[in-house]
């Protein structure tokens, strides 16, 4: 049998949700997922932030080339 790298199965998924209970307790899995959302957010639109920066650096770097 062929294993990948941080390919985890079924089992995997069942063991590690069943240890996440288990430490946080039920009430406080939505808190944490809440968290990770709000997270995820801030990271996607400081990346988007990075790329219109950088896009608009190349036009004003583009615009400065063709006036000479």
């Amino acid at each position: 049998m062929l294993t990948y790298p941080l390919m985890i199965g079924t089992w995997e998924i069942v063991a590690i949700v069943f240890v996440v209970v288990l430490l946080f307790g039920g009430k406080k899995i939505p808190e944490l997922m809440k968290g990770l959302g709000k997270g995820v957010k801030s990271f996607k639109e400081g990346i988007n932030e990075v790329e219109k920066e950088i896009k608009d650096m190349d036009a004003s770097l583009e615009d400065k080339k063709e006036e000479k």
